[in-house]
């Protein structure tokens, strides 16, 4: 709401943040106002302006800031949609566009952003630090698009989406396994956006991959919080009425006929939502539909899935051949590394699986996948009884 009052994207977030100190400390002593959305809109546009009156150029947007009526509604009635589609654009580049999103709608870190992109922290930094140079310069950069301008930003903001909800379901730093409020705001946002297009395929793929991912949540850690892999999870524990959902939406989305990389996912989700038990998953029709996203993305991380599918199907050699085509991409890749744990273990090479398990442990920044990864050490290090 700052941001589209003001126009000014980082000017805003540091008055969001003022604002929020300021409610930190007062509230637990004058206690939570009966308006605490507005309450924190006009402090942070009194901050605005307090900024402004020190720059004599800004004085004209002084008024508009000052404005006490401080909880009017946003065109099309959310405030997060219109930050979502200002930063995704066009002025921007795709890669500028989605990390800048990433940071001021989602919330995530530079360095969640930076592993998110497999690029270093530092550059990052510096890609969010110009993309908001170019949104200050730029006249009225926080407005929904017109309906011809849809299809340019939609691409960026669903992979925005598509990201926040990965870093929320598999946090990849800190203790937690997962984050559900970013997962859950992910899903909120989608939501709204399909409501504002309801016949785009991609966008409601997007959201059944959602729900049949976050489906399988309550029974991904157990009751210490540990995290708990997919084909050890107890699947009475899914949410059947998330799993309906998102398979009536992929089965929707499909019979459209132009089918994207996020119907493909969801698809995948549904192959294993779908399953009684890991062993009964069908990992031929896996293979096809990882075959075709790969072929759509040329993504390394689908390349990295459709291994795993290619062991089930046709052997654990056969996928830790398709896994050395990583190396030069993905190096030392954690997720390479604990993949080709996992096939060396199935090859029957314990004391190999566990070495790289143990390398893909030093990698990750995640507690919660570490010591599953130690555990896994451990486990195949133990002398047989």
């Amino acid at each position: 709401m700052l941001v589209r009052r003001s126009g000014d994207l980082a000017d805003a977030h540091d008055a969001l943040q003022d604002a929020l100190l300021a409610a930190a400390t007062q509230w637990p002593v004058d206690g939570v106002p009966d308006n605490p959305h507005g309450w924190l809109v006009v402090v942070g546009g009194r901050r605005l302006v307090d900024a402004w009156r020190a720059q004599e150029s800004r004085r004209r947007r002084e008024e508009l800031v000052a404005s006490p009526e401080a909880v009017e509604d946003a065109p099309g009635g959310d405030d997060s949609l219109l930050l979502l589609f200002g930063c995704c654009h066009p002025a921007l580049s795709p890669a500028s566009a989605i990390a800048l999103t990433l940071r001021s709608v989602g919330g995530l870190t530079t360095a969640e952003i930076a592993r998110a992109f497999l690029v270093p922290e530092a550059t990052m930094a510096q890609r969010l630090s110009r993309a908001r140079r170019i949104l200050r310069d730029l006249d009225e950069p926080f407005r929904m698009p017109s309906p011809d301008e849809y299809a340019d930003r939609l691409r960026a903001v669903l992979h925005v989406l598509y990201l926040m909800f990965n870093e929320g379901y598999a946090s990849t730093s800190g203790s937690s396994v997962a984050r559900a409020d970013l997962s859950g705001e992910a899903q909120r946002l989608t939501r709204a956006l399909r409501s504002s297009l309801p016949d785009d395929p991609e966008v409601t793929g997007l959201l059944a991959l959602m729900l049949l991912t976050d489906a399988r949540r309550p029974a991904r850690t157990g009751p210490d919080g540990e995290l708990v892999a997919l084909d050890s999870q107890d699947r009475s524990r899914w949410d059947a009425g998330m799993i309906a959902e998102g398979v009536g939406l992929v089965e929707t989305a499909l019979a459209r006929g132009a089918v994207g990389e996020y119907q493909l996912q969801a698809a995948i989700a549904a192959v294993h939502d779908e399953a009684p038990s890991a062993d009964d998953t069908d990992w031929p029709q896996l293979l096809a539909l990882y075959g075709l996203l790969e072929r759509m993305t040329g993504n390394p991380m689908v390349t990295l899935n459709r291994a795993v599918a290619v062991a089930m199907v046709h052997g654990a050699r056969a996928g830790l051949a398709l896994l050395d085509t990583l190396d030069p991409v993905l190096g030392t890749h954690h997720r390479l590394l604990a993949v080709r744990g996992h096939l060396l273990e199935r090859a029957g090479d314990a004391e190999s699986a566990a070495e790289q398990l143990l390398a893909a442990s030093r990698r990750t920044t995640s507690t919660a996948e570490r010591n599953y990864l130690l555990l896994q050490v451990t486990r195949l290090r133990q002398p047989a009884s």
